[in-house]
């Protein structure tokens, strides 16, 4: 009986999608580079092939896989979406603004595909484009609140710009929702700061954070027992032996939101050898999958060399599709790894650690004023959490400092923008680097930038930021209750 070709090609897909699904990427690539040869026109091929070769590190194969599916059909949006991320990582701004005009011309009344292109030329540094972009939409969508908020975070309002009386309006608008009325107030108090009203900012932050706490309820104690469980987890674990390196090297640039992280790490990625790789999540992800989740995690002095191994093995392939193959250091500040450094110490012989402080008024104040992304950093909505997580941080942070032998290092973000060229030149010797004069002139880098901290990164670095709290000493009153009689250094 003759086999039908069609039903090969599709059991070896469905086969290859099953691989991949169960973690053997390398198997499924292999299937998927066969039915592309045997198949050559059949776009979901070459769009699942970009996808393992993501996974994979393959930037080229990336790349070519999906311009080919691209080719083969251009009206799929979930083509489209993923052409826009694999060009995004290689950073062709160019063809992402190309593939955005692509997307947004199968529906051009949708607002998504236009806000997103907005938010990729901000994060790009193309800062007026984007806002023409975003007053164009509001224009059309009036009562969009969040395409106000998007706007206010990275340009300063003029006290005559009539968004002002456009965001007042929909902010009194009875049919607003509580996901509107978040973000209208985050930009009603970003206008009053920019246009000196400050008596009027904190009443607009306490809508926004008042409705955002609704929208997404903090869990103290859930916090609390991961943090707990994790730490105790690493109790008295000591270098693992034969532990094996990452390639490339990871440099973990931790602190807490607000805090400078992204100065830090911006500057460390301006060394030739060195790519910023911003919060990747894979080390934390990594270790849970293979340790246990959260307060879960098993007591690591008694796990098995082949567990750290497999540990090693799971995040040296994690970080190859946020890696330039070209540079032997990456960086990565994601937020909670600081949980777990005492593993990473343990397992990564070449990694560094560099945790960046900052008065914690500023950064409870930066943080209350800031939107982050729905559903994390939750402790953000009430300025009494806010100050018990960052004593827990500093807790954290000073048991490994007494802790770990080396490769660990700190920073103060006052000393950095007071003294840039001494602090920076300390900073790249606690990455394991010699000292390049373009470490100064991170600003001109380029590359896209997907922090709060984005417009900030632009520009040289500057003190105006220090001390900020001052001004609202009155309303932070509730956060420093909290802290009580903690010293602020």
């Amino acid at each position: 009986m003759q086999t039908n070709p069609l039903q090969t090609v599709k059991s070896t897909y469905d086969k290859a999608l099953t691989l991949a699904r169960q973690g053997d990427v390398v198997q499924a690539a292999s299937l998927l580079d066969g039915l592309a040869l045997t198949a050559p026109s059949l776009p979901e091929i070459h769009f699942q092939r970009a996808r393992l070769a993501a996974r994979l590190g393959d930037q080229d194969n990336r790349l070519s896989s999906i311009d080919r599916a691209v080719s083969l059909r251009a009206t799929e949006p979930a083509i489209l979406t993923e052409a826009i991320a694999a060009h995004s990582a290689a950073g062709h701004h160019d063809t992402v603004l190309d593939l955005y005009n692509q997307l947004i011309a199968l529906d051009p009344k949708a607002i998504k595909p236009q806000a997103e292109k907005a938010l990729y030329l901000q994060t790009a540094g193309r800062f007026e484009e984007s806002e023409r972009l975003l007053r164009k939409l509001q224009k059309k969508h009036p009562h969009d609140a969040e395409l106000y908020r998007m706007l206010a975070t990275t340009i300063r309002i003029a006290p005559n710009d009539p968004m002002i009386g456009a965001m007042r309006r929909l902010a009194s608008h009875p049919r607003l929702s509580a996901l509107g009325r978040m973000h209208i107030n985050f930009a009603l108090a970003k206008a009053m700061e920019d246009t000196e009203n400050t008596a009027k900012v904190f009443p607009h932050l306490h809508l926004a954070n008042k409705t955002q706490a609704e929208l997404f309820p903090d869990d103290p104690a859930s916090r609390a027992t991961e943090r707990e469980g994790v730490l105790a987890a690493q109790r008295n674990l000591n270098i693992v032996p034969a532990a094996k390196a990452t390639d490339p090297a990871l440099i973990f640039v931790t602190g807490l939101p607000r805090s400078g992280t992204t100065l830090v790490e911006q500057i460390i990625g301006s060394h030739s050898k060195v790519h910023t790789g911003g919060e990747m999540a894979t080390a934390l992800r990594t270790a849970y999958s293979v340790f246990g989740q959260g307060a879960e995690m098993r007591r690591l002095t008694e796990e098995p060399a082949d567990s750290f191994h497999t540990f090693t093995q799971r995040l040296d392939s994690a970080l190859h599709s946020f890696a330039d193959p070209a540079k032997p250091y990456l960086t990565d500040k994601s937020i909670m790894v600081f949980l777990i450094y005492g593993l990473l110490h343990a397992a990564l012989p070449n990694a560094r650690f560099i945790v960046v402080h900052r008065d914690p008024r500023d950064i409870a104040l930066s943080i209350y004023k800031n939107h982050f992304n729905a559903g994390t950093h939750r402790y953000a909505n009430d300025l009494a959490t806010i100050a018990e997580v960052i004593k827990s941080f500093r807790q954290i942070i000073s048991h490994w400092r007494d802790t770990l032998p080396d490769r660990f290092a700190e920073v103060r973000y006052e000393d950095l923008v007071a003294d840039p060229e001494t602090q920076s030149k300390r900073l790249i010797a606690s990455a394991g680097l010699d000292w390049e004069d373009q470490c100064l002139n991170f600003h001109q880098k380029g590359g896209t930038v997907k922090t709060l901290s984005l417009h900030q990164v632009r520009q040289p670095i500057y003190q105006s930021s220090a001390a900020a709290w001052r001004r609202y000493e009155t309303e932070l009153q509730p956060f420093i209750d909290a802290w009580g009689d903690t010293p602020w250094d």
